[in-house]
């Protein structure tokens, strides 16, 4: 039964986001699976529940599907349809409610297996993925890559960074520099410090290019 579920989700998601150009599209969706289970492996946390609120967690995000945001209707209909207990279903759409970015509104799980699943969706917001998967949305949503004369805001609520039009290299200083310091599990935070090192090494590096002194 775990095992057909986990399958089942996994098409799902497929199919969810198969035009899905954003950067949170299915590969997104499925890196954020492997290192949930990753992370619950080492953190000795509920493999089913981590595993699905990691493929689900994004089927019914609001930038992507406002109109199920709110009741999880996406998420839900699919537990329902697998039978899984009202129960899990409430700790599941519990987590995923748990997993976005706030700015300072931002949130640390309640459980174990929500820390893992919100650790996994944002390491993959950071490093060579995290880098790529930035330009991706910036060009998918319009933003320009970057304008000197537009400066980067920090300490952002909820509503403020969601309401934030921005250029994409300030959204490296507006989100996801910050992340490695709101990891929650050991493993999360062993594995950010490489990652951003590696963005900051980036941005230094695209800054001088842009100054043309490199």
């Amino acid at each position: 039964m775990d095992k057909t579920i986990i399958n089942d989700a996994v098409e799902f998601v497929r199919n969810t986001f198969k035009d899905d150009h954003s950067g949170h599209d299915y590969f997104h969706t499925l890196r954020v699976y492997k290192m949930a289970t990753r992370i619950a492996e080492q953190e000795n946390a509920s493999l089913m529940i981590v595993q699905l609120a990691a493929l689900l967690h994004d089927v019914d995000d609001i930038k992507l599907s406002p109109e199920t945001h709110a009741n999880k209707d996406r998420a839900v209909a699919f537990l329902r349809e697998h039978s899984i207990s009202e129960a899990m279903i409430k700790t599941i759409c519990d987590i995923i409610g748990e997993v976005s970015f706030r700015g300072t509104d931002s949130i640390m799980p309640k459980t174990i297996e929500g820390r893992c699943v919100q650790d996994a969706d944002r390491l993959d917001a950071i490093g060579a993925i995290g880098i790529a998967r930035a330009f991706a949305y910036g060009g998918s949503h319009n933003r320009i890559i970057h304008d000197p004369e537009i400066k980067p805001t920090v300490n952002m609520n909820a509503n403020e960074y969601q309401n934030r039009t921005s250029t994409t290299i300030n959204h490296f200083y507006e989100k996801l520099f910050q992340l490695r310091d709101l990891m929650n599990t050991t493993t999360a935070k062993k594995i950010a410090e490489q990652r951003e090192d590696y963005m900051k090494n980036y941005i230094s590096e695209f800054l001088d290019e842009w100054d043309g002194i490199r």
